[in-house]
């Protein structure tokens, strides 16, 4: 094997970029190690132009069992199948970093291939990063690269930074934020970030040191590229014929601006006109364009018009001001009592419907995948977006990468605020329903669904909101762009999701159009963006302050016990069968069992209530003094054995009857009667009860008689 080794330090261990001859068909190519985690990435360009009006560019992160080091799958299928979510979302990293780099005119088809071959501590999204931008960057594919990427965390303790945490640093409690950041240039073009209502000036810190992070990384690059770079292939931009711009020049560039700025929301009139513009390309040209041609012309003036209407006029296209949220309408509950909870939020054209289902903790998801094995999920959000939310036709049911993406934003703003299992045992799903879309339907996903977990009586800490903003840039002037909608998110420079709390940010996500965005920028952005949220939250809890006093009756009831781990089998019984028994017996929907003892008992209120009344009585541990009555089930010459409840049984030996010598029980007791006892002796689980220390008189009141 022919092969170049470069290797640098980042964050504390060394990374290692492999090139070698192993896919000897790939434009470009590279092994990336980094600890035990190992990711093959190539980068290949199709050998002709598909004709399309877009850029056909597929990032594919390919998670394979062997790189676990275990045999994965169902038992009766250990192949892999459909992508993980987390593949998808790291996947859709790659993508949102790599393709604001590629030229614009570019209409090829690109493919990158992520695959996993090894696993250890550190999650292969980051090497996914490093490594597109590697195999991009040393082939002949037009690219303008390097991009640095970084994982940072705050350690709540002592607020030290970690740099590249590894998967057992982040499931730590003691971690408030989260940042996964890409750039180049000191600029930022891609941000996922968790946090536990973080302040937007931790945010701004953290972004400015990733871009530290970034530079080192991209110098570590630059210099693979000299060394073993390709020369790159031309593509040059198609020239624009002088009749498509006399035409547009004399009969759409006002019709355009006045279009644009009619201070209607939507694009559905802005792409009527462009049909009304390819129309007359058609009939009016003096020589042969190509309609494809005509459209991108078409859209590149749309793009070009509304930059200078917003940098230079401080114009948005609804005639909004640049900090201006849409109208809102929030509504908690209201629909059906069969749902447990529910919540509608509008914020202009953007209107959602989220509906809450509680269960037990059986129904979690369990999580077995590459990079989480025996794994439970109990807080879930899916998000969906039907094709008739945009006025379109289309494919039905399932779900994409969008979908899963915006489900994830959304799932992740929310986790902040949920509370504990400890304090509510419950596993939740959140389905957020895009009824209608004009601007980030995945933050009115936030609100709607804040909404249905406070209208089902889930006690949330406080209410999550989510607003995105947005940026129009012009050469060094730009202007800030609040709740983004329609022409502003498709034609804008920037999509920045940010949700939160009155008291902090719990999710960002972003991605660009542009080679990235300052952190300047950013922060001013962070700082309308909180106005923004704020705003959105005193119209949330004007419809619902706080989460309803009780669930909805329609839920099931969890009631939750404790008993010691060496119970557990007791409880269980051989084959299941005292478990079994107890469901049979009351009704009662499921019984979970944890290792250390904790017992979920879900059902409705009266099965709950008399399965774990069971389980309490089964499990009860007696204590030596402790007095109750007890029944008598048999009678023997050495004692009499009494029932103490439904499971346990103890003996009342003929010594602890009467304060004096007796030489029979006959009929002292009677199988059936109940008598006052205090427990006298535990021992090897036997116990032993006393009815002369619980009452001195019994033997005179039953006229006994000393044997001697």
């Amino acid at each position: 094997m022919q092969k170049k080794v470069f290797t640098t330090e980042f964050g504390g261990k060394t990374l290692t970029a492999e090139f070698n001859d192993l896919t000897t068909h790939t434009n470009g190519s590279v092994m990336v190690h980094y600890g035990e985690t190992v990711v093959l990435v190539t980068a290949v360009m199709g050998k002709s132009n598909p004709g399309l009006p877009y850029f056909p560019l597929s990032v594919e992160f390919e998670e394979k069992f062997y790189a676990a080091g275990e045999i994965l799958g169902s038992r009766f299928m250990r192949r892999e199948g459909k992508p993980s979510d987390e593949a998808v979302l790291s996947a859709r990293i790659v993508d949102r970093t790599i393709r604001p780099l590629f030229p614009a005119h570019l209409k090829v088809d690109v493919q990158i291939v992520v695959t996993v071959l090894a696993i250890g501590e550190d999650d292969p999204d980051i090497l996914g990063v490093i490594g597109a931008s590697l195999a991009l960057g040393v082939s002949d594919i037009p690219w303008n690269g390097p991009v640095g990427v970084a994982r940072l965390a705050r350690r709540k303790s002592d607020q030290a930074i970690l740099v590249n945490p590894t998967y057992l640093d982040r499931v730590n409690d003691d971690l408030d934020i989260e940042l996964l950041a890409c750039g180049k240039d000191g600029k930022i073009n891609m941000i996922e970030t968790a946090a536990y209502e973080t302040s937007e000036e931790s945010i701004v810190s953290l972004l400015a040191e990733a871009a530290v992070i970034h530079a080192q990384l991209e110098k570590f690059q630059v210099a693979i590229f000299a060394e073993i770079g390709k020369t790159k292939k031309i593509f040059l931009a198609p020239e624009i014929p002088e009749v498509l711009l006399s035409l547009y020049e004399n009969q759409f560039k006002t019709r355009l601006i006045n279009t644009l700025f009619s201070k209607r929301a939507g694009k559905d009139h802005i792409y009527e006109l462009k049909d009304v513009f390819l129309t007359a390309v058609a009939t009016e040209q003096t020589e042969s364009i190509d309609s494809k041609v005509a459209g991108v012309f078409f859209e590149e003036m749309v793009d070009k018009e509304l930059h200078l209407g917003a940098v230079l006029r401080g114009e948005r296209a609804d005639g909004r001001d640049m900090d201006t949220v849409r109208e809102l309408y929030a509504q908690a509950g209201g629909i059906s009592p069969v749902l447990h909870g529910s919540g509608i939020f509008y914020r202009g054209g953007t209107r959602i419907f989220s509906a809450l289902t509680l269960g037990g903790p059986d129904a979690a998801q369990m999580i077995d995948t590459v990079e989480e094995r025996d794994g439970k999920k109990q807080f879930m959000h899916h998000y969906n977006f039907p094709p008739f939310s945009v006025g379109e036709t289309g494919r039905v049911g399932g779900f994409n990468r969008r979908m899963i993406g915006h489900g994830a934003l959304a799932e992740k703003a929310l986790v902040p605020v949920i509370p504990p299992l400890s304090a509510f045992p419950y596993t939740i799903r959140l389905v957020s329903e895009t009824m209608s879309s004009n601007g980030s339907s995945s933050m009115g996903s936030v609100c709607a669904s804040s909404l249905a977990l406070m209208d089902g009586g889930v006690p949330i800490t406080r209410a999550v909101a989510g607003i995105a903003s947005g940026v129009m840039i012009l050469d060094d002037k730009y202007a800030l762009l609040t709740d983004i909608q329609g022409p502003e998110d498709e034609f804008g420079d920037m999509d920045f999701k940010v949700a939160g709390t009155t008291e902090g940010i719990t999710a960002i996500q972003m991605d660009v159009k542009v080679d990235g965005i300052s952190v300047s920028i950013l922060s001013e952005a962070l700082s309308k963006a909180k106005t923004a949220r704020l705003h959105i939250l005193e119209v949330m809890t004007s419809e619902i302050a706080i989460p309803r006093a009780t669930i909805s009756p329609r839920a099931p009831e969890i009631i939750s016990l404790n008993i010691l781990p060496e119970q557990i089998g007791l409880v269980i019984g051989s084959g299941g069968k005292t478990i079994n028994g107890i469901k049979d017996e009351t009704g009662v929907e499921e019984i979970t069992i944890e290792e250390d003892g904790t017992v979920y008992v879900t059902g409705k209120a009266e099965s709950a209530s008399k399965a774990a009344d069971k389980i309490r009585a089964l499990t009860r541990r007696y204590e030596i003094g402790e007095r109750l009555d007890v029944t008598v089930t048999k009678i023997a010459a050495f004692g009499a054995f009494a029932r103490l409840d439904a499971y346990n049984e103890g003996l009342i030996h003929i010594s602890e009857i009467a304060p004096f010598r007796l030489e029979t029980l006959d009929g002292v007791l009677m199988v059936g009667e109940s008598v006052p006892v205090v427990v006298s002796k535990l021992e090897d689980g036997k116990i032993g009860l006393s009815i002369k220390q619980a009452d001195p008189e019994f033997a005179s009141k039953r006229n006994l008689k000393d044997a001697k």
